[in-house]
């Protein structure tokens, strides 16, 4: 497959920060956001891309503190690592580059990005597909034994600097060839060469590893007031909503993804198991590639 042709990669200066996005497909199309999550960067969203470009302008960042994007300093209540910042951050992109309006798919971290920004921003979004979460309240809430010791990860993460980034700057590569095998459904082979490249240069940063850090600190304190906040003032997903998750994942396990998403969400919500792990958009492409299409 064809990596990435026809799309421009550059930074982009916005609300503060510098961030790294691939952009193309069809001028003049509906545009759609594609967010990626940990601990990946935008290239998971290749393999659809090459599909999708003849049918809409895709926009294809990493989010902030991941990939090629920069790292925004330590604030108080890892403030700038929120996925209200997260969230700004994609509308001001999406406006820099002339779409007010968009569809949205985020996956993981992505999709908790996108969730928040469908709370802080409806007016900016036509459609929403999220993969492969529950709401990270209602995930957090139901903690349990089987729940920490299949999502370890968000407990070691959340842990005071420097201990999580110690561990994991002992030998990184370890830690991102172990996630992306044991929460796919494939080992590695899902993933091509290219994008496992791009997924090594970035998670072998020492930024990177503090980045995502703050991003987990920020995801088990100030993203739980937004959202224990925005659920006491009845705020909920305006959009029609599309929910996709894998078969083999812990999500699908663990959680009733539809009926949580439906209690968040104002307009009409579907969703579809697909034949996947955790990482739905590489191992299960195609599914999700006609997903989008006949939703969006």
């Amino acid at each position: 497959m064809t990596w990435f042709e026809g799309f421009d990669a550059r930074h982009h200066e916005v609300n503060g920060q510098r961030l790294f996005a691939r952009t193309g497909g069809r001028a003049g199309a509906p545009p759609l956001l594609l967010l990626h999550g940990f601990p990946q960067t935008h290239a998971i969203w290749h393999r659809v891309a090459q599909a999708l470009k003849d049918r809409y302008f895709l926009v294809m960042p990493d989010l902030r503190a991941y990939g090629q994007s920069s790292q925004p300093p330590d604030a108080p209540e890892h403030a700038d690592h929120s996925k209200r910042a997260m969230a700004a951050d994609m509308v001001a992109l999406m406006r820099s580059l002339g779409h007010e309006r968009f569809g949205l798919v985020g996956h993981d971290r992505g999709g908790r990005v996108a969730h928040r920004l469908a709370l802080d921003h409806p007016q900016a979004l036509s459609k929403l597909c999220l993969i492969d979460i529950a709401p990270t309240l209602d995930m957090y809430e139901a903690t349990d034994m089987r729940f920490a010791s299949a999502y370890f990860h968000w407990f070691m993460l959340i842990q005071p600097a420097p201990v999580p980034e110690k561990l994991i700057g002992g030998d990184p590569l370890f830690t991102l060839h172990m996630t992306l095998g044991a929460w796919g459904s494939k080992g590695l082979g899902y993933i091509e060469p290219e994008a496992l490249a791009d997924y090594e240069r970035a998670f072998v940063r020492p930024e990177n590893i503090h980045g995502f850090c703050e991003d987990y600190r920020a995801a088990a304190s100030i993203d739980l007031v937004h959202d224990r906040a925005s659920r006491e003032a009845g705020e909920r997903i305006a959009c029609d909503t599309l929910v996709l998750w894998g078969s083999h994942g812990v999500v699908h396990r663990l959680f009733k993804p539809l009926e949580l998403w439906q209690a968040q969400c104002a307009g009409r919500v579907d969703g579809q198991v697909l034949p996947s792990g955790h990482f739905v958009p590489e191992e299960a492409h195609a599914e999700v590639t006609r997903a989008i299409g006949e939703f969006f």
